[in-house]
């Protein structure tokens, strides 16, 4: 970045995901962005910016609250599911890199698919498909398609469940986490760093101790955490 330059000011967003259980095991829904828009070509799960219709009047200071509402909304516009707000679990909170050329702070809720048929407009969204979260790292992995470092490293935390009520569970017991991304640029390509990480505070992927990062090799990424 040059010196002087600023970060663009970082949007809010929200995102939902949906599993639902099938014969092979949990799957998530997915989402293939245009190539011409923001994460263009990209698999994301359904989710967008948050707007200022998305807050109640009556709670404008509850973050959480207007996240949820404009999750569902988002869901709704892209997939053409109606989620209810009360089903959604607060599943973690991302901050993007300083670097990054659009950033958007961004609430993942996790929910169970409601019935009905998706349906996307093939335009903003391309493509959708019902995946195992395993299956679709291993896609990735593959090249055969995109994900960005926070729905990676939710598939990969989802990959650990074998159905929708394992990962309800496991998500209401725990409080929501929050990652503040920091990325380290090594010769063997670039590595996220999260709290906890022992090179986070310096941007330092060759720091001895902890670990709490995704390193993101050409031949593979791999998730590493020992806090």
């Amino acid at each position: 970045m040059k010196e002087g330059k600023r970060s663009p000011e970082p949007l809010p967003a929200a995102t939902v995901i949906p599993v639902r259980d099938a014969e092979a095991g949990l799957e998530a829904l997915m989402l293939r962005r245009n190539s011409k828009i923001a994460f263009g070509g990209m698999w994301v799960f359904p989710g967008g910016r948050i707007d200022p219709g998305d807050c109640d009047p009556a709670h404008p200071e509850d973050e959480l609250a207007t996240a949820c509402r404009a999750a569902v909304r988002e869901a709704l516009e892209e997939t053409g599911l109606a989620f209810r707000p009360e089903v959604l679990l607060p599943y973690s909170h991302w901050t993007p890199p300083a670097v990054a050329p659009r950033r958007y702070l961004t609430w993942f809720f996790l929910a169970p698919a409601p019935a009905g048929t998706v349906v996307v407009d093939g335009g903003e969204i391309r493509e959708h498909l019902w995946i195992r979260p395993a299956a679709a790292l291993e896609r990735q992995r593959a090249g055969e398609i995109e994900l960005a470092p926070p729905t990676w490293v939710t598939l990969h935390e989802l990959s650990q469940q074998q159905t929708v009520a394992e990962c309800l569970t496991v998500v209401r017991s725990r409080e929501p986490e929050r990652f503040e991304t920091r990325i380290a640029v090594g010769p063997e390509g670039p590595t996220a760093l999260w709290h906890g990480d022992a090179g986070y505070a310096n941007g330092d992927a060759n720091a001895a101790g902890a670990r709490h990062r995704l390193r993101m090799r050409a031949d593979g990424w791999s998730y590493e955490r020992t806090v």
